[in-house]
């Protein structure tokens, strides 16, 4: 049996590991020991407990319980929890999503012990070190074994930072191998669509009709922390929803509810308050999620994967950040970077509201992403044995 650990402590990286979790029990069981490690980054029962019950992932078998803190205390205590688990396990791989201080602690402590990384969503640059985010995504990426990346423009960035295409086996952190394998995201968003429809009631409970509500999400501290940026950003729901007769939903986060009444102006939070086509509601589940994407006219968001879920259903987003790494929506012109800008905002509106967007390709892959990563760790794991003989 191959041994992985799989490490996880936020929302997004549980749902991308839903689409490995659900590959191995169904296609790889008898091949793969999978344990699930979670750091206890995102401990809110609201934000993780509940996406393992909905989305059917096997419950974790360590939480480090780490919990929010400064990023220099949270990693550390990330590192050492992670390391007592990796002497304990010894594992064949550790398995990293994405690019939180869950995806670096991991990084560093399999590393320094010598064992091999596997990044998955691997290769993405927004080019603004000043994002932690960014930060964490290239520490990873150069101390792994196996990068997966789901675009090309992601594989292309890898290979501008040194890494080789052409590499042989066997792969090490001295000479690792890359790979375009699609977007485990997507699988999971073909995967759940179906299900979605048959099991969320979202829709019918906030009295949404398909296609006549915009869906907004907003939770990264560069905006939600700024009163300047937090104003502008809501100036323009309250300027879009006035204009145009239209419901703006957003389920927001405990935290940045509060900090609306801290960062707005007074008058703007009574005038949200009162408007009744801008809905505020608390988080809602992955498949809510999905059927909201899937149903809405417009997507606007500070998300790196509410942007790309906003493409797998073919709708046009608006980017509330100065950059993205998912390059390729913006070229395609199925989204717009407003920043936080509001006139930007309101403009990227009207666009999409008279333009018709259709040019979505398939960059993010065919629905096969975590297929093709668990038979590349097989053939990586074999070679590695057959080596040793």
């Amino acid at each position: 049996m191959i041994r992985l650990l799989s490490v996880v402590g936020a929302r997004p990286q549980i749902i991308k590991a839903a689409a490995l979790s659900r590959e191995i029990r169904q296609h790889f069981s008898d091949t793969f020991n999978d344990c699930i490690l979670h750091t206890g980054q995102h401990y809110d029962q609201n934000m993780s407990q509940i996406f393992f019950d909905e989305l059917n992932i096997p419950q974790p078998d360590i939480n480090l319980g780490v919990g929010s803190d400064t990023h220099g205390r949270q990693t550390a205590g990330m590192i050492e929890g992670i390391e007592k688990i990796l002497l304990e396990l010894s594992p064949d791989f550790v398995i990293l999503y994405g690019d939180t201080n869950s995806t670096l602690a991991g990084a560093l402590a399999a590393a320094k012990l010598g064992i091999d990384v596997i990044h998955i969503e691997a290769g993405l640059r927004s080019f603004n070190k000043k994002m932690p985010e960014e930060i964490n995504r290239i520490a990873c990426d150069h101390v792994s074994t196996l990068l997966f990346s789901p675009t090309l423009t992601g594989i292309n960035n890898l290979v501008r930072e040194g890494f080789s295409r052409q590499s042989n086996p066997p792969y090490t952190i001295d000479n690792p191998a890359i790979f375009h394998c699609g977007d485990v995201m997507y699988d999971n968003s073909l995967y759940f669509s179906a299900l979605a429809e048959s099991r969320s009631g979202i829709l019918a409970m906030h009295k949404l009709v398909p296609g006549h509500y915009i869906l907004g999400t907003i939770h990264r501290d560069s905006n939600t922390d700024d009163p300047s940026r937090l104003t502008s950003i809501f100036e323009a729901f309250q300027a879009i929803a006035e204009m145009h007769k239209i419901t703006i939903f957003l389920p927001l986060h405990p935290r940045t509810k509060k900090l609306l009444k801290k960062n707005l102006p007074e008058s703007l939070l009574t005038a949200i308050q009162k408007n009744s086509a801008i809905k505020i509601v608390e988080p809602v589940s992955f498949l809510d999620m999905i059927l909201l994407e899937k149903n809405a006219r417009l997507i606007i968001t500070d998300s790196g994967g509410v942007q790309k879920e906003a493409y797998f259903f073919k709708k046009p987003s608006i980017v509330l950040r100065p950059q993205t790494e998912w390059t390729e929506i913006i070229e395609n012109g199925a989204a717009i970077l407003a920043d936080t800008d509001g006139s930007k905002i309101k403009n990227a509106f009207e666009y999409f509201e008279n333009q018709i967007t259709n040019n979505f390709p398939p960059v993010f892959g065919d629905g096969n992403a975590a297929n093709f990563i668990c038979e590349k760790i097989i053939e990586t794991y074999n070679y590695k044995n057959t080596q040793k003989k």
